[in-house]
């Protein structure tokens, strides 16, 4: 049922939330409030998207399949962008490859394959987003921890644990690494090489032998305040594992040193003198992972206050009178038995807050109290309770103060499932206080999955028959199944991202969340508990108020795409926009052409256009009278730029462990690949390019402080963004290059970039093919300072490209053909991503059954709808596993309402 925006006012007595008294001369109606508000979410609505993945992890050669759900306010499929991005970045926070889906319907279909030349073992993620999405300070960006694991030509399996030994004045890490063969047989006493590597540069390193059982303990140690440190680093170990052959594996050291953290939260935002305040509280690890831990509450004169124990993933609350003038601290103990004192927030003096009791499945309880400071100084004055979710005002009210505490419920079936945020205000808009809750309806879409029989065959045809029903009425909808032998690909489904998850949860607050599928997997009342503590515990990614009453609208720098397009300026050489310049566009793979003008100052624009990926489009300005004297550009597109995992807590240390059976799998299934290995060619010495060849960079020392070889920089788009993170002691701040430890002393004196030999702007680097450059090298002192001050820089970064070969000579035609045009340009912008079929194969010729099949996604089809009825059903081939087999079936209907529904059928 679709949630219309409410144009009254719910009147109730109320009393409201914590806030010193101040005086308030410009007052505004709750009408007016609600207008402005409905006004932001109708012409600024929020797109959300969430992908349903065939699998929760993967192997090198296999290929992920995905559905892209697009929605706007009320969940409603999005008809807002017509084109998605979906980034795949490795762990070193580099991006690996970018998928640009068209949006049909508020869906896109999108697959890649796990190749063996750009995928390696290790732990991935996934971000989705559109161009829309930009506008918005905190955008709701999918984003997915995935791992991928490695069986072909396996030579080596590692486990590693860590040990923290650390002091004050040094960082220590024991490592505890076994090695093992593909038959998990140990590598006993064999020479094993590692060291540390932090920003590329080595700070510790050894050497040692294995014992019988392939055990190897690695101590490495580190000053704490040393310019590289341990915990930023990577373990790279290398094992003989023949007399010829050595295996190398590298080992994330971020989580050798954990830490623990204490949090706390009274509901509403304060603890307020005079009420009893329920306090939530979240003890957390450094890797982003909560931790069991119990404590007292005391105050400053040693009373003992409250007790609390956490509840679920070190997260739970407790209740505290507090007092005017009194402090409090927390005396915790964790689950390892360490113990920490913590100062909890300062109490208000004047106050008043919100407290919601969300446990009924019928109502929200909502009380809302103030103390008698407050309520002596505020006495009579209006406030304003609004609520709004998914985009919409669901709930208004307004009320003088004239009492200290009111109670009242509201019914759920005001708010569409999920999120909803109660905010109080003034009577002149402030906001006072806030608390969010989950809303979860009794009678949700319901999917129902069934099989005419409980067990099938190998091989075997499968008829599945699916229902959709809400309120207990059938319903028209778009489905994705996944179904997966799940004897081979276990996982915890509390941990999986799902559609819930995913656009009723983790979409609409700040934060990691671990395992976020608990709360919906067969949800009970000490679930629904557990949630509200971690909603009491997020931030809550929205507008702000305080905003929207200042009328003070998001930037609209990106419109919602509704095609490719490409766009930019025709000029003459000598800088002169050209008016109403004629221009062709051709794309010749799909023999199409399409005709331009420029406007008054020579902007040109095509729209709507449909190519692949692959595609090479020309533009040419040759039509017009003195083309060859015209000068065309292209304008670049928006991308966001590469931030950290923001789910880095699900990454997996010892994926090989941790994958065991769906590696052994993957063994057999890709047994006639293989993994080519390094040959060793010896030839004369080709001289390298350096600093050295150049007069202008003479005065700099025979070596660099730091080296980067070219090899490094293979996959990497757009060169400044990745020697952001490459290029050691160096501090990237507003498009300048600094040296990292002056710039941290307050030296503002930007590097040099040199490329060449020639001292260039930064951006520059850009106009770089990263495959023809032969090293950067780094220089952060100038020993002479000659170089420095002739060009008023601090530290140098030369980029030295590789020397073209020598080659034949050629006529002054030929050189000029081969020059590019400057009224023509050729290129192969990013079209749309190829979709392609999922294979399933067919067991109805007795001939193809003597085939193998050892496939852990069995059937993969995003494209299930649902009639009238709210009737579908689908068929496919059992594969050779036997076992448990698992049947995902996600989806959203018309109304915005997504559902989830998983069904079980044994292969003997």
């Amino acid at each position: 049922m679709k949630i219309f925006r409410i144009s009254f006012i719910i009147l109730s007595l109320l009393s409201v939330l914590n806030f010193s008294s101040s005086a308030q001369t410009d007052t505004i109606s709750i009408n007016s409030l609600i207008a402005k508000t409905n006004k932001v979410l109708n012409d600024y609505p929020a797109e959300k998207i969430y992908l349903h993945f065939d699998k929760p992890y993967y192997a090198v050669a296999d290929t992920v399949w995905f559905k892209a759900y697009v929605t706007e306010n009320q969940n409603f499929l999005s008809g807002i962008s017509k084109i998605v991005y979906v980034d795949v970045i490795n762990q070193h926070d580099s991006l690996i490859q970018t998928l640009k889906l068209p949006i049909v319907g508020g869906m896109a279909y999108g697959n890649f394959p796990i190749d063996q030349v750009n995928y390696k073992q290790g732990n991935y993620h996934i971000r989705a987003y559109t161009l829309w999405m930009l506008n918005f300070e905190n955008p709701a960006f999918f984003n997915k921890t995935f791992f991928i694991g490695e069986a072909i030509d396996k030579e080596l399996k590692t486990q590693i644990s860590y040990k923290n030994t650390s002091t004050d004045k040094q960082e220590k890490i024991d490592a505890r690494v076994q090695f093992k063969d593909a038959n998990n047989k140990p590598y006993a006493n064999k020479n094993v090489t590692w060291q540390v590597v932090t920003s590329y540069t080595v700070i510790a390193k050894g050497r040692g032998t294995t014992d019988a059982n392939g055990f190897l303990t690695i101590s490495m140690s580190a000053a704490q305040k040393a310019e590289y440190q341990l915990q930023k680093g990577e373990l790279v170990t290398s094992i003989n594992t023949t007399d010829k052959d050595v295996a190398t594996t590298t080992f994330q050291l971020k989580n050798a040193i954990i830490n623990k953290d204490f949090q706390f939260f009274p509901e509403g935002g304060n603890l307020i003198a005079g009420l009893t305040t329920k306090v939530a509280f979240k003890a957390i690890k450094s890797d982003g992972l909560g931790i069991a831990a119990k404590g007292t509450v005391s105050d400053n004169d040693g009373k003992q206050v409250a007790t609390f124990t956490a509840q679920h993933l070190g997260m739970g609350s407790f209740s505290l009178l507090a007092e005017a003038g009194k402090t409090y601290k927390a005396s915790v103990t964790y689950s390892d038995g360490s113990t920490q004192n913590y100062t909890l927030p300062a109490v208000t003096e004047s106050g008043i807050g919100i407290n919601i009791d969300n446990s009924n499945p019928d109502n929200i309880a909502v009380k809302i109290a103030s103390n008698d400071v407050f309520f002596q100084q505020n006495q009579g004055k209006k406030f304003y309770l609004v609520a709004q979710s998914k985009g919409v005002i669901c709930y208004g009210a307004q009320t003088a103060l004239s009492n200290k505490e009111y109670s009242t419920t509201i019914l759920k079936s005001k708010f569409p499932a999920g999120i909803a945020q109660f905010t109080l205000f003034t009577e002149n808009g402030k906001p006072l206080s806030e608390r969010i809750v989950f809303v979860q309806h009794k009678t949700g879409l319901t999917i129902g999955v069934t099989s005419p029989v409980a067990s099938y065959g190998i091989k075997k045809k499968v008829k599945i028959n699916f229902s959709a029903k809400k309120d207990g009425a059938p319903v028209e909808g778009n489905f994705s199944v996944a179904v997966i032998d799940e004897t081979k690909v276990p996982f915890n489904d509390d941990a999986s991202t799902t559609i819930l998850t995913g656009l009723l949860l983790s979409s609409d607050v700040k934060g990691y969340i671990e395992k976020p599928n608990y709360y919906f997997n067969a949800p009970d009342a000490k679930k629904v508990s557990d949630l509200d503590v971690l909603l009491l515990t997020q931030g809550y990614r929205s507008f702000a108020y305080t905003d929207v009453l200042a009328n003070k609208l998001p930037k609209i720098d990106f419109l919602p795409e509704q095609g490719i397009q490409i766009s930019g300026i025709l000029r003459m050489a000598n800088g002169i926009p050209v008016r109403k310049g004629a221009l062709l566009l051709t794309i010749p793979d799909k023999r199409f052409n399409l005709e331009g003008t420029t406007d008054p100052v020579g902007n040109f624009k095509f729209q709507n256009l449909v190519f692949n990926d692959s595609s090479k489009v020309t533009i040419s300005a040759k039509y017009n009278v003195n083309y060859k004297a015209m000068v065309l550009s292209l304008t670049g597109s928006p991308v966001p730029s590469i931030s950290g995992n923001f789910s880095a807590a699900d990454e997996v240390l010892n994926i090989d462990s941790a994958l065991n059976t769906y590696l052994d799998n993957s063994k057999r299934q890709y047994a006639y690949l293989h993994t080519l290995k390094d040959v060793t060619i010896k030839a004369a010495v080709v001289p390298k390019v350096s600093h050295k060849d150049y007069p202008a960079l003479s005065g700099l020392s025979q070596m660099a402080d730091h080296e980067i070889s070219g090899d490094r920089l293979q996959g990497c788009n757009l060169l400044i963004n990745c020697l952001q993170t490459m290029l050691p002691g160096v501090t990237f701040m507003d498009n300048v290059f600094y040296v990292t430890r002056d710039y941290n002393a307050g030296g503002r004196v930007p590097m040099g970039v040199f490329i060449n030999g020639m001292n260039v702007d930064v951006n520059q680097i850009n106009t770089l093919n990263p495959n023809e450059i032969e090293s950067i090298e780094v220089f952060l002192r100038d020993e002479l300072g000659l170089v420095n001050r002739a060009n008023n820089i601090n530290g140098v970064i030369v980029i030295n490209q590789k020397k073209a070969p020598k080659g034949t000579k050629i006529s002054k035609a030929q050189l000029m053909d081969m020059l590019p045009k400057n009224y023509e340009v050729t290129f192969s912008p990013q079209g749309y991503s190829k979709e392609k079929q999922f294979y399933s194969p067919k067991y109805d010729v007795p001939a193809s059954m003597n085939r193998n099949d050892l496939r852990t996604t069995i059937y993969w089809n995003p494209k299930v709808v649902t009639d009238a009825t709210g009737n579908s059903s689908f068929e496919f081939y059992n594969a050779d596993g036997r076992g448990q087999y698992k049947v995902i079936v996600e989806g959203i209907d018309t109304n915005g309402n997504v559902g989830r529904s998983i069904f079980r059928y044994t292969v003997k």
